[in-house]
């Protein structure tokens, strides 16, 4: 049972977290992002696990020409070589992307790619997956090697026929090959452990039952400057374990869970540009209520924080189905994207929060 419940809202708290033993994990939108992060604030994080997600930049694969627009050209690309190429041959050129990368980090955008070299990588692709395309993580494998990191760190697994989706043990959850919301799918076994357990080698087993805090806390504080483009949710959640909550817990890491699109605790469908909030799925919180993270987090004093992206859909910014932003749909400037650096809107706003646990 957790201790305290989700319903009342607090403030965000420091909890002298570790400075570099965090990693991240994410699926679908929340995977590209959590490649965006990890090489945004490399020198922050151990390692990442990447669901069904391309790499660095991938929606900047091919660049626009005189008659397309940059806006244009990363929607484009993110539909037709980042998530379905139509043929392997224009699937993301990792050797092209991992340049960008340097260049990226050269220019000072994003940390040093040298911090990588260490970093443990949980990548995985289901084999019944049709909404992203396994070519297309495969290519995010070869990105990070060619980036330097060893291919021993790196676990890839591409020969579970699953679909769309992170994968649980719940009975109740969507069948293995499943390709829809809620995008959660019983495979025998918790994704959530795997991705841990390899990155971190000292794990307990998960505890059997929850006696720490899932807490609902104000995210909005963390993008209150680009609150008309951040596509964030006002609130955001969070695990701490008990030992931590107790105070017993000297630099307790830090692991963030970011969920794919359809996936956040409000999402609603978008019809004809407005929120058809009567038909709202009643699925929302399962992200971070039921994926498992929060009871390896109990047994090995992690905490898990979960940001909360939201579908917005106006003049400003197209988002209907709660994704995070991958192809730069929250950049001020459309034909300057940089939804990928340290001061991407939602970059800016996640980092802060893993901030002030560590305060």
């Amino acid at each position: 049972m957790v201790a305290s419940s989700s319903s009342k809202v607090v403030q965000l708290g420091s909890y002298k977290a570790s400075r570099r033993n965090n990693s991240i994990s994410g699926l679908s939108s929340g995977a590209f992002m959590t490649v965006q992060l990890h090489l945004a604030h490399s020198s922050s994080f151990a390692g990442a696990g990447i669901i069904a997600g391309g790499p660095f930049r991938c929606a900047e694969v091919f660049r626009p020409d005189d008659m397309m627009t940059a806006e244009d050209a990363c929607i484009e690309n993110s539909l037709y070589i980042c998530m379905n190429p139509l043929i392997p041959q224009v699937s993301p050129d990792a050797h092209k992307l991992a340049d960008m990368a340097r260049q990226t980090a050269k220019a000072g955008m994003i940390d040093a790619v040298a911090n990588l070299a260490d970093d443990r990588l949980y990548i995985f692709t289901g084999s019944a997956d049709d909404v992203v395309d396994s070519d297309v993580v495969a290519r995010t494998r070869k990105f990070y090697e060619l980036l330097g990191v060893k291919p021993a760190n790196i676990r890839y697994v591409d020969n579970v026929p699953a679909g769309h989706s992170i994968i649980t043990d719940n009975p109740e959850d969507s069948g293995l090959s499943t390709n829809q919301p809620p995008y959660i799918n019983n495979g025998g076994f918790m994704q959530s452990h795997d991705i841990l357990r390899h990155i971190y080698s000292d794990l307990q087993p998960a505890a059997e039952s929850l006696s720490g805090q899932l807490l609902r806390f104000d995210q909005t504080e963390f993008f209150a400057d680009a609150t008309d483009r951040a596509s964030m949710s006002q609130f955001g959640y969070i695990y701490i374990p008990s030992n931590v909550a107790a105070g017993k817990v000297k630099e307790p890491r830090v692991h963030i869970a970011l969920h794919g699109c359809k996936q956040g605790y409000n999402y609603t469908d978008y019809v004809n540009g407005r929120a058809d909030i009567a038909n709202q799925p009643p699925y929302g919180n399962r992200y971070f209520t039921t994926t498992g993270y929060n009871h390896i987090a109990e047994s090995n004093d992690i905490i898990v924080l979960y940001p909360q992206a939201e579908g917005t859909d106006n003049d400003a910014v197209q988002n209907p189905d709660g994704c995070w932003d991958w192809w730069g749909y929250t950049s001020a400037n459309p034909q300057a994207p940089d939804y990928y650096s340290r001061e991407a809107v939602q970059i800016k706003a996640i980092h802060a929060m893993l901030d002030r646990l560590c305060a």
